[in-house]
């Protein structure tokens, strides 16, 4: 499904936005929420060259959508009694970066802002969300996202149990991490809906992101391959797990 819808950019101009959306089983009543990003940044404003230009985003985008790409393929050729919705969300990344003390949040996740207030399915109401967000980038580190902690503590304990009983405690770290306005905030304001983020804050530069992270060197070459297999097997694992669970 797309879901098109016109945004205000902080700018000052409108441009023409589109959320994607698509259904797993639609007929079941009890469903699961997976989210991330499929815009990148309008300018490369933490880099020292071709700042007014856009980056590519391979890290920051476009690894949360290929994971969700993949669990589709899986949930295809392995069918589970959930149903799950993949949710790919634009104008993310077009927000008012600027370091000046006025709180600016509310021109970050315009497509999580749209879906929020005009839901694909009148009634929609997951058990739980989960939303993706520079997930393939080098020597990853996960904490518990503060919002995240907040808004859904439950299923924050679940993901990170499910990493941890795969082997991957060292990289779902078991500590608590600061809130990040991200899509999943304006869903868990709006929506209601309890959602956390899986996000990496390596502590690599001083934003507390990966070093790539709104420059030219969020290409391909800033994917690592075991990154995006340890985030996609935990999700996976969560979804199937979830068809066996009570909530």
């Amino acid at each position: 499904m797309e879901q098109k819808f016109s945004a205000q950019h902080f700018k000052g101009t409108t441009f023409q936005c589109v959320n994607i959306i698509g259904q797993y089983k639609p007929e079941l009543p009890r469903r699961i929420l997976l989210a991330a990003h499929w815009d990148s940044r309008f300018m490369a404003d933490q880099d020292t060259k071709d700042v007014n230009k856009p980056i590519l985003g391979a890290d920051d985008g476009g690894s949360g959508v290929g994971i969700l790409l993949e669990i589709a393929r899986t949930l295809r050729n392995n069918p589970v009694d959930i149903g799950v919705d993949i949710v790919l969300f634009d104008a993310e990344d077009q927000g008012n970066d600027a370091d000046d003390g006025q709180d600016h949040s509310q021109t970050w996740c315009l497509g999580a802002q749209h879906w929020a207030k005009n839901l694909h399915k009148p009634g929609y109401s997951p058990l739980y969300g989960i939303l993706l967000d520079m997930v393939g980038g080098a020597n990853p580190r996960f904490a518990k996202e503060g919002i995240s902690r907040q808004a859904a503590p439950v299923i924050v304990d679940r993901v990170w149990r499910q990493a941890a009983n795969l082997g991957y405690s060292n990289v779902f770290v078991n500590e608590d991490g600061a809130a990040i306005t991200d899509d999943h905030y304006f869903v868990v304001q709006l929506a209601r809906i309890p959602m956390i983020d899986i996000i990496s804050r390596p502590g690599q530069s001083k934003s507390g992101f990966v070093p790539h992270w709104h420059t030219h060197d969020d290409n391909m070459e800033a994917i690592d391959k075991n990154t995006l297999d340890m985030v996609g097997k935990v999700v996976t694992n969560c979804v199937y797990q979830t068809h066996n669970e009570t909530f």
